[in-house]
């Protein structure tokens, strides 16, 4: 007994090359937007880093006032290496102060991309004293740079 094959039309087997075609340009549509979103993710994961590096440095400072809030913080400038190792014991308090401004803005440059600046502004305002520690760095794809302010109250 023979074995009964049925007939198919010979446009009905396999994938035309136009299938083929159209098959790629749409898998590689959809390669493109998971690669875009990888160059995000990255972008992303670099900002983080920076505003880490950026929180953790203002705290740094906010500490470093907190020990000397007498010394006046130039709050811009390059400050002054004063060699001040054992703190107010070795420096008075506005050295001291210098040599916070100088060893921290060191810090920063090491943390933080080329382009990065600080502040402290200082505000008497009765009964307290205000400190307003700002950083701010330069964020590939943004005119605007990014910053951080941390506001400090003794």
């Amino acid at each position: 007994m023979a074995a009964i094959h049925p007939v198919v039309p010979q446009a009905t087997r396999g994938f035309t090359l136009v299938e083929a075609l159209v098959a790629l340009v749409v898998l590689a549509v959809g390669l493109l937007g998971i690669a875009g979103l990888y160059v995000e993710s990255l972008r992303a994961g670099r900002t983080a880093l920076y505003r880490s590096a950026a929180v953790t440095l203002a705290s740094d400072m906010a500490d470093r006032i907190r020990l000397n809030p007498t010394g006046s913080y130039p709050g811009a400038g390059p400050g002054a290496d004063n060699a001040c190792v054992n703190g107010p014991g070795d420096c008075d308090p506005d050295q001291l102060a210098q040599d916070d401004w100088f060893r921290w803005l060191e810090d920063l440059r090491r943390r933080l991309p080329t382009g990065a600046t600080a502040t402290i502004e200082r505000q008497a305002v009765a009964p307290v004293e205000q400190f307003a520690i700002t950083i701010a760095w330069p964020e590939a794809g943004q005119e605007a740079p990014a910053s951080y302010t941390l506001a400090l109250q003794l």
